[in-house]
């Protein structure tokens, strides 16, 4: 299973998204520090959850990183994180 894979399923698990991009953005690091040949090192995650209402933006993101912690300590370098609640 590809990173890509694994985090849209870890996230979709955790916090039951209505809405969910997972984007291999690596190709665009290209040559900076985290880049490792093959990609699946930099990503942007847009994430509708109703999980996150009530939780300011640091919250949030602590949230996120701690359902993606083996996934960040394997190979992901950057995650760049756009989450909100429901309305």
């Amino acid at each position: 299973m590809s990173y890509s894979e694994r985090i849209k399923a870890k996230l979709s698990e955790a916090f039951d998204p209505v809405h969910l991009e997972v984007i291999d953005e690596s190709e665009q690091h290209r040559g900076h520090g985290g880049y490792v040949e093959g990609g699946e090192t930099h990503f942007k995650v847009i994430m509708t959850s109703a999980a996150m209402n009530g939780l300011n933006r640091v919250a949030r993101q602590r949230a996120v990183y701690a359902v993606l912690k083996e996934e960040l300590d394997e190979r992901v370098h950057a995650l760049a994180l756009q989450i909100d609640g429901t309305a």
